[in-house]
């Protein structure tokens, strides 16, 4: 645990990791170093639109599921900063919406080129400025933390042509994610004081999804894996809980893919690449809901009691 309050990036591929692969080079040594691990999804509604599951899972993401089935009848909700002991937060996205609900829950909301809108001709590269932009906002610059900051998180969603929006675009996009990953880091190097403070979260997700997909790219226990005498060695998470409830509709295959990572702060696992492979062979988060997400960084950022404590 820090000894001060950090502050959070959370980059989101929304969509995306179908799409990485050897190239992307920052994401790979991100998940080297970082704590690794998967954030469950329940089935998605029939017949459900694109821009729905886009709204819906980052409702997941936030714990505002029932905030996100609200907004038909109520033009104002329960806020980020009324759930979160006065967090500030803002979000980066070209989804209108995904700008719609977000800012129904108090997120302050830009499109991704506002990154990079000051960003004098023949300067440091594009990625390196919007990094530089984006860490300004939690008040990270020029190496230093400066003790007031306009946010405690902010949030980039990269969707599948989002940056992009010329036709089958998506593996552009994952290039951005990669290069705004490996910018990111350059600033917050290990020892430095911006790393000590900085909490990075990358989040991808397989989009939508059906019964049909490849089965190896489930989290549930296989019943060969249940065979092996090594199978009682090896912790398991109630995902599928909570509290003392079943939790309904629990989709067990393509959950999203999540990287964590801060200097002297999280875990380091085993897990060598960013893949759903490595992931569940060698992460040390396993599976949580994706519910509990922003409950966990928000603990990190003094802003919430620890998920489960």
């Amino acid at each position: 645990m820090a000894d001060k309050p950090s502050r959070a990036v959370v980059l989101y591929g929304d969509g995306l990791v179908r799409f990485v692969d050897s190239s992307h080079i920052h994401l790979h040594s991100l998940a080297s170093k970082a704590s690794c691990g998967f954030l469950s999804l329940p089935i998605a509604p029939p017949s459900e639109s694109e821009d729905e599951r886009i709204v819906r899972e980052f409702a997941l993401l936030l714990d505002a599921y029932e905030a996100y089935h609200d907004t038909v009848r109520s033009t104002s909700l329960v806020t980020i900063s009324e759930r979160f002991m006065g967090m500030k937060a803002a979000i980066f996205t070209n989804n209108a919406s995904l700008k719609s609900f977000g800012t129904k829950l108090g997120f302050s909301v830009f499109q991704i080129d506002a990154l990079y809108k000051n960003s004098p001709a023949g300067a440091e590269p594009p990625v390196d400025f919007g990094a530089s932009e984006l860490l300004k906002l939690l008040g990270f610059q020029v190496g230093k933390t400066v003790e007031t900051s306009q946010y405690d998180l902010v949030f980039v969603h990269v969707g599948a042509g989002e940056v992009n929006v010329e036709k089958d675009k998506a593996t552009d996009d994952v290039g951005y994610l990669n290069a705004l990953v490996g910018a990111i880091t350059q600033i917050a190097q290990p020892g430095s004081e911006i790393g000590a403070r900085l909490h990075l979260s990358v989040v991808t997700s397989y989009g939508k999804v059906s019964e049909k997909d490849d089965p190896n790219l489930s989290v549930s226990f296989r019943k060969d894996d249940e065979n092996s005498y090594l199978s009682k060695l090896v912790p398991r998470q109630s995902y599928t809980m909570k509290g003392s409830q079943p939790r309904k509709d629990v989709r067990h295959h393509c959950p999203m893919l999540i990287a964590q990572w801060q200097y002297a702060v999280t875990r380091k696992d085993m897990a060598e690449t960013f893949s759903f492979k490595d992931f569940k062979e060698c992460g040390g988060n396993l599976v949580i809901p994706a519910d509990r997400f922003l409950h966990e960084v928000a603990f990190k950022l003094w802003k919430a009691p620890k998920y489960g404590a």
